[in-house]
């Protein structure tokens, strides 16, 4: 075990981890942040992103040791901040979720792609969302969702 100090939701946080351990089981089982989800560990569905000096990571497989320094902001982190705050509000008004386990992940892209480019257009909003697996089909909502914060933030409303 090695001490390992990360800063995760704009605070410190020092655990005591094999350096190779992946990301998520840290922020899970030894910080507590379990909104992150673990779903297919090989970087192939997104539910465990998380942002890493403001880009959307995988956790699954990437060792903790590699995020000394770096500021991890999770999905618990994302309402102190007024981007993950809207994005947030706006799936919940939409029900952009249907079970929810690859919420987290999604909300955590659709906030690092609207803080990068504040109005993107479907093919930007398409490709962050790449990496993002549903098993339950709610992309039509999730895009609809994302469709309404960028066309209140164009001030076109619907």
């Amino acid at each position: 075990m090695t001490e390992i100090n990360l800063q995760i939701n704009g605070a410190e946080h020092s655990v005591a981890a094999d350096p190779a351990t992946p990301l998520i089981y840290v922020l899970r089982n030894q910080v507590g942040l379990v909104g992150t989800k673990f779903g297919c560990g090989l970087e192939q569905c997104g539910a465990c992103a998380v942002l890493v000096d403001g880009a959307p990571v995988l956790s699954c497989v990437r060792p903790v040791s590699e995020f000394e320094g770096a500021e991890i902001r999770t999905i618990e982190g994302l309402a102190a901040d007024d981007c993950g705050r809207e994005v947030q509000r706006v799936f919940i008004a939409e029900n952009a979720a249907q079970c929810g386990y690859c919420t987290a992940g999604i909300v955590v892209a659709t906030t690092a792609l609207l803080k990068r480019n504040p109005a993107p257009d479907d093919r930007e909003v398409r490709a962050a969302l790449n990496d993002h697996l549903c098993r339950c089909g709610s992309h039509a909502g999730v895009l609809r969702a994302i469709g309404h914060l960028v066309n209140e933030r164009r001030g076109d409303g619907d």
